[in-house]
């Protein structure tokens, strides 16, 4: 009951930054298939600007929030939840939840509640209430390999500003860490320790670097895998 509290109040909280700032006569420009915002039609990727050469308008707080949610509710975020809780199932994590059903269903609610929490509060409340850009900008193939890895994967560490600036991404660390402390509100009591927290931020930071290195390939790989 704690722990629905505290994310409740966390998401009115958000919410509330949001509306303040939202622009209603901003355009919402949708992808007009599947492809363009999943990698292989199954890994969502909604935040991706392809090419960053370009004039880019920041966006509003409205669609920062839209973005979360659509990465939170996609049915990847589903699915992925499914077999990390099956993943701390086998390894009987958090013994204290229990086995069968009822254990699984434990594990699987704080495994969506991990990513719910952790996708608002980095790609919309703390973009929100900093002025940061949450979406991946894209380097292109005009760079070499390692460039664009090293590029992709610091992200999680650099980031654009809504100005344009480049500003050190407080969103990004400093909403996974956030992340990570909520959840000790709805884990067994043997997880609330500052190991099991940096462990939580360590694997939310770097799959996000992961994730942003498939977001700067995947064009390429598709273009030589199906032509397009």
């Amino acid at each position: 009951m704690r722990g629905a509290r505290v994310l409740l109040l966390l998401l009115i909280a958000c919410a509330e930054c949001a509306w303040a700032q939202i622009d209603e006569t901003e355009a919402v420009k949708r992808p007009e298939s599947r492809e363009e915002t999943h990698i292989l039609g199954i890994v969502p990727d909604y935040d991706t600007v392809r090419n960053a050469s370009g004039v880019i308008l920041p966006i509003s707080a409205k669609r920062k929030f839209w973005l979360a949610t659509e990465d939170v509710f996609d049915p990847f975020s589903f699915a992925i939840s499914g077999i990390y809780a099956g993943a701390s199932q086998m390894a009987n994590q958090y013994p204290e939840f229990g086995q069968g059903a009822k254990g699984y269903a434990k594990r699987y609610g704080g495994a969506f509640a991990d990513q719910a929490i952790g996708n608002y509060l980095t790609e919309a409340a703390f973009p929100v209430l900093l002025r940061q850009d949450p979406r991946y900008f894209r380097m292109g193939p005009t760079s070499g390999f390692w460039k664009r890895v090293g590029y992709s994967a610091s992200r999680t560490i650099v980031t654009r500003a809504d100005s344009g600036a480049r500003q050190f991404n407080f969103s990004e660390i400093v909403g996974n860490g956030v992340a990570a402390g909520i959840s000790t509100a709805y884990y067994p009591p043997s997880s609330r320790n500052a190991d099991e927290v940096l462990e939580k931020f360590a694997l939310n930071v770097g799959s996000d670097a992961g994730f942003n290195i498939l977001k700067e390939f995947w064009p390429d790989m598709r273009h030589k895998l199906f032509g397009k």
